[in-house]
């Protein structure tokens, strides 16, 4: 979480700063292109890593990079030469580092705990994850207003704290790593593996077209000005509801885990997801819009609790960097052309017929792929029994 969190708060800063700079909406989104574009760049090559060398290596160096970023936008901001291409440098590396700490973690943690409270581990992880994106950009806003040194320090030091922190980690003993030859076809081989494997596919192809069409907070400011009017707080509001409905039903599914029909549970928080989608679009009361988001928030994360335990559980351990870098990069993917397609759609049709042929989308998508892949539709526990047929 203290990692999560710090990365939140330099996104705020960095964003921040950018526009303070410049006061270009351009260069602001070039900010989150610029992180983006080495996901896609390295997608290969940090599965390849992931599952070659020590994931707690990998995670270390990661953060230490990322706390000497912060430190030198520390001094930037001191010395007073921060300009824009200083902060998409900045913003291009930090990018870099989570594309190999991400996948590196996500396959890290089967490592740590048994097999058998892997989902209360994942949803532990999205429960911090999520307390992260509400304190992170609240403390990094509050830090900011005082100055952005202040900031870029604080996130400094919990980055180096965090990354110490790895040399605690416990790793099961009787793991071993395979020493193939990088080759083309080994760099491919994690999306050969997610291709020829239905379940793995479609659970991570929903993941992208559900994200993709169900991006109802993109449009957050058009409904806080010009919907509800409600102004600033009331998006300060609506922002942090998903977050909220995310972090309560996590700790639910963190104390009371799911036992079983795990198929048919997915495919309901994604019909779920997307007539809550629906509710908000049309609401035009601010309670009922954060009980919609609230909703939102609770759906996305059963789904994905149950899709991340699927990925790590069906997925040998000697394949699982490769794998979660797909898995990483249809996620981001996902998430920035989610917030494009909405913006497009809403400078087409509006905002509210956007968010709601969004939420349709959604529910048309998930009763779609349980007819595409029936084996996931069947999926009756996480170690891949399906429910039997009957008649």
């Amino acid at each position: 979480m203290m990692t999560s969190t710090s990365f939140q708060m330099l996104s705020v800063a960095i964003g921040w700063q950018m526009y303070d700079l410049t006061h270009d909406a351009f260069s602001l989104g070039l900010v989150g292109l610029a992180q983006f574009i080495p996901m896609v760049l390295l997608t290969l090559v940090v599965g390849q890593v992931a599952d070659r060398v020590d994931r707690r290596k990998i995670v270390f160096i990661c953060q230490m990079i990322e706390a000497l970023i912060a430190g030198l936008l520390l001094y930037g901001n001191f010395a007073n030469w921060l300009s824009r291409e200083e902060i998409l440098a900045a913003a291009f590396i930090l990018g870099a580092c989570r594309s190999f700490e991400g996948p590196a973690s996500s396959a890290l943690l089967p490592q740590v705990v048994p097999k058998s409270i892997l989902q209360q581990a994942i949803s532990w992880s999205t429960s911090a994850g999520q307390t992260a994106q509400i304190l992170g950009p609240s403390l990094g806003g509050v830090l900011f207003s005082v100055g952005p040194a202040y900031v870029y320090a604080t996130s400094a030091i919990a980055l180096l704290l965090s990354s110490f922190l790895t040399f605690f980690i416990k790793l099961d003993s009787e793991f071993v790593r395979k020493s193939e030859p990088v080759t083309l076809r080994t760099m491919l081989m994690g999306i050969e593996f997610v291709y020829k494997h239905p379940i793995i596919l479609g659970t991570i192809s929903l993941d992208l077209f559900a994200v993709l069409l169900g991006g109802a907070t993109a449009l957050l400011p058009i409904y806080a000005q010009d919907i509800l009017h409600t102004g600033a707080w009331g998006l300060g509001l609506m922002r942090t509801a998903p977050a909220v409905g995310a972090l309560i039903m996590s700790l639910i599914l963190a104390y009371f885990p799911l036992k079983k029909s795990f198929g048919k549970i997915l495919f309901s928080a994604l019909g779920v997801f997307g007539l809550a989608t629906m509710l908000f679009a049309i609401s035009s009361n601010l309670f009922i819009s954060l009980i919609a988001l609230f909703i939102i928030g609770a759906s996305d994360v059963v789904s994905v609790v149950i899709r991340s335990s699927l990925v790590q559980l069906q997925t040998p351990d000697d394949m699982r960097g490769r794998v979660n870098a797909v898995n990483s990069l249809f996620i981001g993917t996902s998430n920035q052309l989610g917030e494009f397609e909405s913006g497009t759609m809403a400078g087409l049709i509006g905002a509210v017929p956007a968010v709601f042929v969004g939420g349709l989308g959604t529910i048309v998508v998930a009763g779609l792929w349980m007819y595409l892949f029936p084996s996931l539709r069947r999926i009756n526990s996480l170690s891949g029994e399906k429910t039997e047929k009957v008649g």
